[in-house]
């Protein structure tokens, strides 16, 4: 995915780590439903782990929040570890913090890092 698309892409590395990109805002109306079906077809694909790359969201709502948590689920019944990888903008951090659900999440500081851990 180039750098200024907004969507959301899916790739798997050569560790068998399924890398999700998302680019833009992760809305309602934008993005989540696509983070969904990655999400759940990160965890048919059969990877060692999961990342989703969340540095380049600039706006996430409720309904992403809703695909992450989702995607969580499936992941953990699933034995997938899922990790979130950023740096992330202030308002996607803000987003964790006030719904008190990162502490639900593994958080990497960026793509680099999840990929390894």
């Amino acid at each position: 995915m180039a750098e200024d698309e907004r969507g959301v892409g899916s790739e798997k590395t050569a560790d068998d780590v399924v890398l999700i990109r998302v680019r833009g805002s992760l809305d309602g109306w934008s993005g989540s439903g696509d983070l969904s079906a990655a999400l759940t077809g990160a965890v048919a694909d059969g990877g060692v782990r999961t990342v989703v790359d969340l540095s380049g969201v600039t706006f996430a709502d409720s309904a992403a929040l809703h695909s992450l948590l989702e995607g969580l689920r499936e992941h953990v019944k699933a034995g997938v570890p899922l990790v979130l990888a950023g740096p992330l903008h202030s308002g996607v951090r803000r987003l964790f913090e006030v719904t008190g659900t990162a502490g639900a999440f593994r958080f990497a500081d960026d793509v680099d890092s999840a990929l390894q851990c």
